[in-house]
């Protein structure tokens, strides 16, 4: 147990992180699985409507703060980035370990407002509500939140310095994996947009101690100022949740396509052109807040303009696909589940961006199922489709393949069925955050239930079969997929210092031979 609590090991930090999530995952998931309960019936007959708010909220502070945020980066990024480099470690190993513990406080300071009585602002902390009226535990939640973000600044510095410095000899940037392009682009934004959600935070915990006017507009400050503020980081956060996951998915798609990316110079820019539009579409947030209208005319220009840099990816992975020889494993048929549901969330993201359609759609679930399809659904599916891509590295182990593409279309279709009724819902105007409704949309909302129950199974098969094949799956090997990069050079698991010989890059990142798909994945089922 010390030598885990006081490890530099990038690889066993990551599977500290890897623990620590999956036990907020898991709450979070508790806490969905009240609120579809509780909206299966038009009454509010499970809870209160005071309790439904700390249910919501919770829900999506864990999932959003605590769980899609630092989930590929911390885990995937902090386990892999120095093996796709070529290094022994990353930058700042105690900067690391010590990215883990802020962590870890901020997550028990939010769980101590969780048992103290609960959060009910809202994951967003709307002021004045949040400064002002809220009776709850709001200061230890923001604190917590801050602490979140001040773990993922010194994430985002150790994975920008040791892509900088500690590049293996060869390893131009050109020759990057697509994966550290798209943790380089995330890195960037960690470092710019959290500081600016760190001092919101605190001033919202300041105006709310000490009742300074900063936010209250009965004390001479501005609400709107708060929105300002937290969208100027939470839409970048956006992109912290998905550029990672499209950086997994450019690993497997030309892995399982023997094909290299269509496009790499345009899907590595694209990364960086995402990051850049990130931080200037933050006022689609507020078409209905208040601003003049010519700001919401640049803003809906600019949302549009986003999707360009998305469109790249999009069309590179069916470029690589294309002429390819595909190969449906687990990690493939979730690769291509992010796929799809990253091109619906895209699509209804448009929808939003446009004046006149947000204005009716604005607070409704039609806002709710688009952010969870492309967050929920979309990253979920690109954290799993890396996990099962990466696992026989990680642990050395081949799981059941038959299982893993039982559970990847178990959590498509569960996932579709919870959140299509929801898009319907939306445009029927049915407002979010309401614990009772009409009888007239009891169908719907019971529908996505049900599919809410599918998406759990889902997402519980993995931990099974995952588990199981530490104790019964076959030795994996050294590079069970026939992949290239240089995470697969070194032995599954890998050694403390990553390579017993230091490696020298010669070639391109992707030099796939176009041969018929390797025959001996498959043989690990358990």
């Amino acid at each position: 147990m010390r030598s885990w609590l006081t490890t530099t090991d990038h690889k066993r930090i990551a599977l500290l992180y890897l623990g620590t999530m999956t036990l907020f995952f898991t709450l979070g998931g508790l806490l969905a699985t009240v609120i579809r309960v509780e909206l299966a019936t038009a009454a509010s007959d499970l809870v209160t409507a005071e309790t439904y708010n700390r249910l919501f909220t919770l829900h999506g502070v864990i999932m959003v703060f605590f769980f899609l945020i630092p989930s590929i980066p911390t885990f995937l990024g902090n386990y892999l980035l120095p093996l796709m480099l070529g290094a022994p470690d990353l930058a700042f190993p105690r900067l690391n370990l010590a990215s883990w513990y802020v962590f870890v406080a901020g997550g028990l300071l939010t769980l101590t407002a969780m048992v103290a009585g609960g959060l009910d602002t809202g994951w967003t902390f709307y002021t004045p509500y949040s400064t002002t009226f809220s009776d709850s535990h709001v200061v230890l939640a923001v604190l917590g939140v801050f602490l979140a973000g001040l773990s993922s600044v010194f994430t985002g510095i150790n994975f920008i310095v040791t892509i900088h410095r500690l590049r293996a000899p060869g390893l131009t940037w050109l020759r990057l994996p697509l994966f550290v392009w798209s943790h380089y682009a995330t890195s960037l934004i960690l470092v710019l947009a959290t500081p600016v959600l760190a001092m919101t935070l605190l001033l919202v915990a300041i105006e709310r101690g000490l009742s300074i006017g900063i936010f209250d507009p009965e004390a001479g400050g501005s609400p709107l100022l708060f929105q300002h503020f937290f969208w100027f980081y939470s839409h970048p956060a956006v992109y912290i949740m998905i550029l990672p996951g499209m950086g997994v998915v450019s690993e497997l798609i030309p892995c399982f396509s023997r094909n290299r990316p269509f496009g790499y110079e345009f899907v590595a820019a694209s990364s960086l052109a995402i990051a850049v539009f990130g931080f200037l579409v933050w006022g689609h947030h507020m078409f209905v807040a208040g601003q003049s209208y010519f700001a919401s005319v640049v803003f809906s220009f600019l949302s549009f303009s986003v999707a360009v840099p998305s469109g790249v990816k999009v069309f590179s992975w069916l470029g690589t696909m294309h002429r390819g020889s595909v190969w449906l494993t687990t990690p493939m048929i979730y690769a291509l589940g992010f796929v799809a549901l990253f091109t619906i969330g895209g699509g209804t993201g448009l929808a939003l961006a446009m004046l006149a359609v947000d204005v009716h759609l604005h607070d409704t679930y039609f806002v709710v199922a688009h952010f969870h399809t492309i967050m929920v659904g979309g990253m979920l599916m690109a954290y799993l489709g890396g996990l099962h891509f990466w696992w026989p590295k990680i642990s050395g182990r081949l799981y059941s393949e038959r299982w893993g593409r039982i559970a990847a279309y178990t959590l498509f279709i569960g996932f579709l069925l919870t959140f299509l009724p929801q898009f319907v819902l939306g445009t029927q105007g049915l407002p979010r955050r309401t614990a009772s409704y009409p009888p007239e949309y009891q169908f719907l909302q019971a529908l996505s239930s049900a599919g809410a129950t599918i998406l759990a199974v889902g997402y519980v098969l993995p931990g099974i079969y995952l588990l199981a094949s530490l104790v019964r799956g076959r030795p994996a090997g050294d590079n069970p997929w026939g992949a290239t990069g240089l995470e697969w050079r070194t032995s599954s698991p890998p050694p403390p210092h990553n390579f017993n010989k230091a490696p020298v890059v010669t070639e391109d990142p992707y030099d796939y031979p176009r041969a018929p798909q390797p025959t001996f994945i498959g043989a690990g089922d358990v």
